[in-house]
């Protein structure tokens, strides 16, 4: 076994995952795995650089995460950085403050690698499932980007395209800086719009029609999921490897875009920092499980972080 720490650093939010990793017989045993959100991708996708605040915010949780990973003696960290800060003008800002509070350089990654992590995290625990068909689709609904990958064993194909939960939601659902409440028709039909033409690029490279299981990882997905259980407080262990029906994911969607945000704000599994953007991120789930025909869901709560560990701990 090797202790290591993952970190993951999005759009939205930040993870940290530590855990001891034993590659010969894939096990991976978690001593501790959180989240912040943090919105690091405030403005980006307007101003093309990262806010002030959001810079801020997001090195408040590295002094948090080096605290625990210090404690629980973790013998490498591996820091993953996605969407935001490979689009920011001012990234080498991030980098310095990154570099200065956990001792490591944050790894801006290509969408591509984005993907392989994705779905080496995502699909490792399904190996031998006998009720699972492969080929697998890893859709990764972050907060500026998602992945979309398909495999059996490892990558066949794989796209990053540019619609997240924030990226839409700062696009198309707000005015003068504030999230329309509920959207209009007009505006989710242009999330709607982008989302379709997402899909048509990843169609290019990926082949969604081959796809026989639909895996759904991050925020959104199990949000959505969290919902559709009718949990009363989040419960990790009981959305792991749930199976959501398209029928669900369709009637979440629409209640989230129809909700006001004291609406959306008062579930009891929904987190404050994606009240304003679960409609957008359910949406881009909702439209994919549409673009392949997939009766359903499964939702894994193991995502790109378990797989930035088992690649520090190889």
């Amino acid at each position: 076994m090797r202790r290591v720490a993952a970190i993951d650093c999005g759009t939205n939010s930040i993870r940290l995952l530590v855990a001891d990793c034993d590659p010969g017989t894939g096990q991976l045993v978690e001593l501790d795995r959180r989240m912040t959100i943090v919105r690091l991708g405030q403005g980006v996708d307007r101003t093309g650089r990262l806010a002030p605040e959001a810079l801020e915010r997001t090195f408040a949780a590295c002094r948090a995460y080096a605290a625990v990973i210090e404690e629980l003696g973790a013998e490498r960290v591996r820091f993953v950085a996605t969407s935001a800060s490979r689009d920011a003008e001012n990234r080498d800002e991030f980098v310095r403050g990154v570099l200065d509070i956990l001792g490591v350089e944050p790894e801006v990654i290509s969408g591509d690698q984005e993907a392989e992590f994705s779905f080496t995290g995502a699909t490792k625990e399904l190996t031998g499932r006998t009720d699972l068909t492969r080929p697998y689709l890893v859709v990764d609904i972050g907060g500026g980007s998602t992945e979309l990958v398909v495999g059996d064993d490892r990558v066949r194909a794989a796209r990053s395209v540019d619609v997240g939960c924030v990226r839409m939601t700062e696009r198309h659902l707000t005015v003068d800086g504030k999230v329309t409440d509920p959207p209009t028709r007009a505006q989710t039909d242009a999330v709607r719009a982008d989302i379709e033409a997402a899909l048509d690029l990843a169609a290019e490279t990926v082949p969604l029609a081959e796809a026989r299981t639909l895996v759904g990882l991050a925020g959104s997905v199990t949000t959505v999921a969290a919902i559709a259980l009718g949990l009363a407080a989040y419960d990790s262990e009981a959305i792991h490897h749930s199976r959501i029906s398209y029928a669900q994911v369709r009637e979440i969607t629409e209640r989230m875009l129809a909700a006001t945000h004291a609406e959306r704000a008062a579930i009891p599994v929904m987190h404050p920092g994606r009240v304003d953007v679960i409609g957008a991120g359910a949406l881009v789930l909702l439209a994919v499980m549409e673009r392949t025909g997939a009766e359903e869901v499964v939702v894994s709560e193991h995502d790109i972080l378990d797989g930035i560990a088992w690649s520090a701990a190889a």
